[in-house]
């Protein structure tokens, strides 16, 4: 008999001393644990006391409700051994001849003397356990409480980076990127990934009022309601017991120049989200307003920082100029929309830093693959818009066709996010309208942008003509 537990425990040292998440941990001590007659099967919980829920270690440390016998097991077991069906025990001093009917038996999880989890194992009907199973039980469950607490704190640490490489990341946008309509879904982005139990919603203000940036839609009447509750000295405001937070962007004035806000539909922010969200926002708040006093400078100057192109400021100088000569000399002109496809696909899979080398290396094939006459100008983060003074619209269907073969064609180098350069093919769409003497500037675009959308429509990599 002694053999047999030693052989028990040396197989659940065995599990131990390996690197396994919680649920391959239970896997693991399931299968030593079926040679016990009537076992059925082990669950594991935490107590997290940040958030002050009880957490399933197995099913993606979902919350276990308040109400649930796993949780009054918690609260019973404080003090005691084993809760076994429902009723607390201690050890008696020595081994008796005792035996109980058991279906099912938790044990706790300890920390520094302190529960901090339950282990549950459940047993079919009536099963029969005597005294020398429970004290190897509790053994058995001091070896799991040491492995689980590495488990943790393995867990936090990696938020912790998470966190920290985020803000890092928010900081880094300003070096290349300077248009708030480029820059804020990026910062959306970022903070969706880290915040994963929420929906992040990104608003800017302008003229008084909240306008969403980031995703595309906010259906949510009370985050609007909570929005218009934020003053300059909010720090952040909490609704819907605590599911809904609205944290402001501030500029370096105090004015509120946007807001951040975190939402969920099944369970409320905790003081840890909520820390992580007042210094993601700050972050985010000095990119932002890096960016308006970048803008401020730069609307003056004529050259995109990123990519030597046109800037689009000067874009739309030059073509109203071109549109002039055009009318006065009645020579033909036409407008080419560029877009880079899957180009939030570059950014997900090797970072930002990938996505600017790619918008370099697009920029630089428009460059030496169009006209000296041709005006190419960086419309706006991923699209380009291209002026074709003296240019029909057959003729410019075969300079298109020409430049998106020549992007097709032409590797891309990247560095991904600090590894080694690698190459990657990149495609563009396009869309091409030719002037017509009734239209404006503005019209003629939008006719462009229209037939880009086509091209994107209907399978991307491809020329189409309004």
């Amino acid at each position: 008999m002694l053999q047999n537990k030693l052989h028990f425990l040396s197989q659940v040292a065995d599990v131990l001393t390996k690197e396994v998440s919680t649920s391959e941990l239970a896997d693991e001590m399931k299968i030593i644990l079926d040679k016990f007659d009537g076992f059925k099967d082990i669950n594991l919980y935490v107590f997290d006391s940040v958030t002050n829920t009880m957490r399933d270690c197995i099913k993606s440390w979902s919350i276990i409700e308040d109400s649930s016998d796993i949780y009054k097991s918690f609260e019973t077991i404080k003090g005691y051994d084993f809760v076994i069906n429902s009723k607390a025990y201690k050890l008696p001093s020595v081994i008796s001849d005792i035996t109980l009917k058991i279906n099912s038996l938790c044990m706790p999880i300890v920390k520094d003397a302190k529960s901090f989890g339950i282990m549950e194992l459940t047993f079919e009907e009536n099963t029969s356990v005597n005294m020398e199973f429970l004290f190897l039980m509790k053994i058995f469950s001091s070896q799991v409480s040491l492995k689980l607490q590495n488990i943790v704190l393995n867990e936090q640490s990696k938020v912790n980076v998470e966190f920290h490489d985020s803000m890092k990341n928010i900081a880094k946008i300003i070096e290349t990127q300077y248009e708030l309509n480029y820059i804020v879904p990026i910062i959306g982005e970022m903070l969706d990934r880290f915040i994963t139990d929420h929906l992040i919603y990104v608003f800017l203000k302008w003229e008084n009022e909240f306008k969403l940036v980031w995703p595309k839609a906010c259906n949510d009447e009370r985050i609007f309601e909570a929005l218009n509750r934020l003053t300059p000295e909010t720090e952040y405001i909490l609704s819907n017991n605590d599911k809904i937070g609205a944290f402001p962007l501030l500029s370096e004035e105090g004015e509120i120049i946007g807001c951040i806000v975190a939402r969920s539909t099944l369970e409320a922010l905790s003081k840890r989200d909520i820390s992580y969200l007042e210094q993601l926002t700050r972050q985010s708040a000095i990119t932002i307003n890096r960016a308006n006093s970048y803008s401020k400078i730069l609307q003056y100057a004529t050259i995109d920082a990123l990519t030597n192109l046109n800037n689009r400021r000067q874009f739309e100088l030059r073509l109203w100029q071109e549109i002039a000569t055009t009318k006065r000399q009645n020579n033909p002109l036409c407008a080419m929309m560029i877009d880079i496809d899957f180009f939030k696909k570059v950014n997900d899979t090797y970072g930002h830093a990938s996505g600017d080398a790619v918008l370099r290396g697009v920029a630089s094939i428009i460059k030496s693959t169009l006209r000296e006459s041709d005006i190419p100008s960086r419309y706006g983060g991923e699209e380009f818009a291209v002026l074709l003074p003296y240019t029909h619209i057959d003729e410019a269907k075969i300079v298109g066709e020409r430049l998106r073969k020549a992007v097709e064609t032409t590797p891309i180098k990247i560095n991904d996010e600090g590894s080694e350069v690698k190459t990657i093919g990149i495609t563009i769409s396009m869309g091409l309208a030719e002037f017509n003497k009734k239209e404006t500037g503005e019209e003629l675009f939008e006719r462009a942008d229209k037939a880009l959308y086509e091209a994107k429509e209907s399978g991307r990599n491809r020329v189409c003509v309004s």
